[in-house]
């Protein structure tokens, strides 16, 4: 049976699926299936139960409101209790929120809570890592970076043959060198500070963030003020960004779908607006 029980968008790039649902005070919540994680759970469309890791950015309602929820699923199901990561200042607080449901559900909340923050590393497989950075918003956030990591001989290696390098190896010697590419980028919601503050924002092949604002008439020291991110300030940054993809998100429920697409449109660099995908 097919349950489509929430929103849901998906999109194909490279070999990743992105699947997720944002709009500013109403919900976000994102996954991509072949890096078995997602990000923010405002809501938790059932097709989500079965991806056990999830990153969270802050503790706003439409970015985790449904973290008990998705707890409980998947205890329901009899699947493995979930590794869910939040930022350190709200952990505790996070895992008070947990037992209370428990206490009212008579359920158990079973899941490894786990508390992050900028500069840590958490390591996923042989092949990725995950990296946290500072964003700025109105309550502690962080975003998060997955990197691709590879093995590959050293530079000063390449022409030996095969032989050489074997038993340079079992000599002891270190033959190869990591390498990392930035793969997927997500900032949450953030005011430009975020985006200014880890290089790997611009640099990953995929980025996921916020324009919560477009309309001249919004005053950008506010909007800052209150963690959010305008198109002006996209635009500002045009030349800095390198991603291959840029997914904007998160729009005010005052504009129409129609308005963002027209204002972007009209207004964003032609360098820029070929990568750039609204998440309408």
């Amino acid at each position: 049976m097919n349950i489509e029980n929430l929103p849901l968008s998906t999109f194909e790039y490279k070999g990743l699926t992105i699947e997720g649902y944002s709009r500013a005070a109403v919900q976000s919540y994102w996954r991509i299936p072949e890096l078995k994680l997602g990000f923010d759970l405002g809501g938790s469309p059932w097709s989500f139960m079965g991806t056990q890791t999830f990153f969270i950015t802050h503790a706003h309602l439409d970015h985790m409101a449904a973290l008990p929820v998705y707890v409980a699923r998947r205890r329901m199901m009899k699947m493995d209790p979930p590794t869910i990561y939040v930022p350190e200042a709200t952990r505790d607080n996070v895992e008070r929120m947990l037992r209370s449901w428990q206490n009212l559900d008579r359920g158990r909340m079973m899941c490894d809570l786990i508390g992050v923050k900028p500069g840590d590393e958490i390591t996923l497989s042989r092949e990725h890592v995950v990296t946290v950075f500072e964003t700025k918003h109105t309550v502690p956030s962080v975003g998060y970076v997955v990197w691709d990591c590879r093995k590959k001989l050293k530079p000063e290696l390449e022409g030996l043959s095969q032989d050489e390098i074997r038993d340079r190896r079992m000599g002891g010697e270190e033959v190869t060198q990591e390498i990392r590419v930035p793969i997927v980028c997500y900032t949450g919601d953030t005011a430009p500070a975020g985006l200014d503050g880890y290089p790997a924002v611009y640099e990953s092949r995929i980025l996921i963030t916020e324009m919560t604002f477009f309309r001249p008439e919004h005053r950008k020291d506010k909007i800052h003020k209150f963690g959010h991110t305008h198109l002006d300030d996209i635009i500002e940054r045009a030349d800095r960004f390198q991603n291959e993809l840029i997914i904007l998100g998160h729009f005010s429920t005052r504009y129409h779908e129609r308005q963002v697409e027209n204002a972007v449109s009209r207004r964003l660099p032609a360098r820029l607006k070929e990568r750039v995908k609204l998440w309408l």
